[in-house]
């Protein structure tokens, strides 16, 4: 729920276009300008990304959430009283400093989650995105026709999803492996007895755990004092690695998302659909639609496969902006009303074909590449780059559309080419892998011949238990 305010911010600006109202109170931003108002919620998450990795690393994962939480107010309650443009783009440096912020609940989630459940529940964290759309979309469709509060309502109801999340979040525990980290050991175990077995902290699956999360964390602070962000691309591996981390984080937002996901407005109008009842209800159908097959792909992660899934996406992605690309063009020679209406239903194809992959594994896909003592760094890189894409991109968009128009649309079909290219040589299978044998895939005869340091001792740890049930059991007969 706490991404939702990501896909609420895009929803939502995407239906204040259509609104005359909105463009009445901005003085009708164009161009550039309009492409900064979009853009400045991404710098507000850019600006704010090393603090907010430093406080949850230092303080623990909930602090993070909860400066996050005061962004949020702050952000929504001036965009809705806003009395003026300054004071509209400053509300949204705000909310997207809280977005910037709320990137450690995915770290919280994947730390507290049932360890067979952990790749379903990373992936299905980003489909939040559409939840907040979804609400967003149906808001700003309802409020069209009232005259100020037509906008101002939304932006009051930014605040709406994360507020009710607010239960959940007070009762969920500290990341028990932040707690190991700072020596609160049994602390930790303590909470993971509570949502592993129940409050059995002699359940062997707890007594694995607890080994398993104390010695990786000595190995990662032995590993710290010699890795350093060069190491991200010092071996074939890891460059292996990072080159999917950036290549991923600039797919998921130029691959034409961008231009549907802030700007549908302005795509239905190079397509003869001006009304704007009818564009805030397209809008609205569409996010239902992206929830409903994010978090069904999302759910079938570990059945389907990491890689068909990005195949499959990519495929339908290109086939529909291609027939999308035609259709525009045929309208703009034509103004025939039935080419621009064909449009509809491929918006929707795709999509479709995003929310398949683009859309869970954008999280879940980076986490499980990188080795432990990378992983943090591997990660930032990800996030980091779709942001400065998502910002780069916004400001662009406007401009282009207003130049070119449909012709923009080759653009991302040669950015779908190229992730297809992509995928399909350097995007290798990670499914029914652990984390520990990850290495194999991407350094080879370069992984380490010996166990880790946390099989070891999840090994001890089994032989310790297993002499304790034979005391226990006494001698045995012979």
């Amino acid at each position: 729920m706490f991404s939702s305010s990501n896909g609420y911010d895009g929803s939502l600006m995407n239906g204040l276009l259509a609104l005359s109202q909105w463009h009445g109170f901005m003085d009708g931003p164009t161009g550039a300008w309009l492409g900064f108002i979009n853009a400045i919620y991404s710098l507000g998450s850019v600006i704010v990304y090393p603090t907010a990795a430093w406080i949850c690393n230092k303080y623990g994962r909930k602090l993070g959430i909860w400066v996050g939480y005061s962004f949020l107010v702050l952000g929504t309650a001036l965009q809705t009283a806003a009395n003026g443009d300054v004071a509209f783009v400053l509300a949204r440096l705000f909310l997207g400093s809280a977005s910037g912020f709320f990137l450690s609940v995915p770290l919280l989630i994947a730390e507290n989650a049932y360890p067979p459940q952990r790749g379903v529940a990373s992936s299905l964290y980003n489909c939040g995105w559409y939840v907040g759309s979804v609400v967003a979309a149906w808001t700003t469709f309802a409020t069209r026709n009232m005259d100020h509060w037509s906008w101002r309502i939304p932006s009051l109801l930014q605040i709406a999803i994360p507020l009710a999340a607010l239960p959940g979040f007070l009762m969920i525990d500290e990341s028990p492996r932040w707690l190991v980290s700072v020596d609160r050991v049994e602390e930790a175990r303590r909470i993971l007895a509570k949502i592993h077995t129940g409050g059995d902290m002699n359940a062997p699956l707890i007594a694995f755990e607890m080994t398993e999360i104390e010695a990786t964390l000595r190995a990662e602070k032995e590993a710290s004092d010699s890795t350093s962000w060069s190491d991200l691309y010092s071996t074939p591996g890891n460059r292996h690695r990072l080159f999917i981390s950036v290549s991923l984080g600039i797919f998921a937002q130029w691959s034409g998302n961008g231009v549907v996901s802030y700007y549908l407005a302005m795509v239905l109008e190079t397509v003869g659909i001006k009304s704007v009842t009818d564009q805030t209800l397209i809008s609205a159908c569409l996010q239902l639609w992206n929830l409903i097959w994010a978090s069904t792909a999302a759910a079938l992660v570990d059945k389907v496969g990491r890689r068909a899934l990005f195949l499959a996406s990519g495929t339908i992605m290109l086939i529909s902006y291609i027939i999308i690309t035609g259709l525009s063009a045929g309208f703009a020679a034509t103004q025939n009303s039935s080419t621009g209406i064909a449009v509809i239903p491929f918006l929707f194809v795709y999509f479709f074909g995003y929310d398949i992959a683009l859309t869970p594994l954008l999280v879940a896909y980076p986490v499980e590449i990188w080795p432990y003592s990378l992983r943090a760094k591997g990660l930032s890189v990800t996030f980091l780059t779709t942001l400065a894409a998502v910002f780069f991109n916004i400001f662009v968009n406007p401009i282009a559309l207003d130049a070119i128009q449909w012709k923009y649309y080759f653009v991302f079909i040669i950015v779908l080419v190229a992730m297809l290219v992509t995928v399909w040589f350097y995007y290798p299978e990670t499914r029914g892998h652990t984390l520990e044998n990850m290495a194999w895939i991407f350094d080879g005869d370069r992984a380490a011949t010996t166990v880790t340091m946390a099989e070891d001792a999840i090994k001890m740890s089994n032989m310790a238990h297993l002499e304790n049930a034979e005391s226990a059991d006494g001698p045995k007969a012979r």
